[in-house]
């Protein structure tokens, strides 16, 4: 099983952070890869389009509102992954109220790719995310 995990601090409060980004549905309005976001099953899957026509089906099996994370695994993808489960996290920074620590990790089997190619694939995708995230707090 391979693993990657990226973090990086939002200049924004926990709860205005989580507030964006905590809904399971949510990805479009911060996400640029995912412009398409589609709830079934009460809100408990997710069914996601990338620009390209990709779709990407993710189950929720994990929320906590308390602790501003929720966890994840995908049913249906075009990446080269099984088993894959992942983690939204909002971190407060200690003696600070205007910056967040958002962290997005995931672990998952390679199908059809190498353990690097995976591992690069997804930190990539995570790096990008929050980039995104960082700009859109801080226009």
């Amino acid at each position: 099983m391979a693993s990657t995990s990226v973090s990086r601090t939002i200049p924004a409060s926990p709860q205005k952070v989580w507030d964006l980004i905590g809904g399971f549905g949510s990805l479009p309005d911060w996400l640029p890869y995912i412009p398409k976001s589609t709830l079934q099953e009460g809100g408990r899957v997710r069914r996601l389009e990338n620009p390209d026509g990709d779709v990407i089906v993710e189950r929720l099996v994990h929320f906590d509102d308390v602790e501003r994370q929720y966890s994840y695994a995908i049913l249906e993808t075009p990446f080269p992954v099984t088993g894959y489960l992942s983690t939204l996290r909002v971190h407060a920074v200690p003696g600070r109220d205007d910056i967040t620590e958002v962290q997005w990790s995931g672990r998952f089997v390679p199908d059809g790719a190498t353990e690097e190619e995976v591992v690069e694939l997804f930190t990539g995708i995570y790096r990008d995310g929050l980039d995104a995230l960082h700009q859109a707090f801080a226009a």
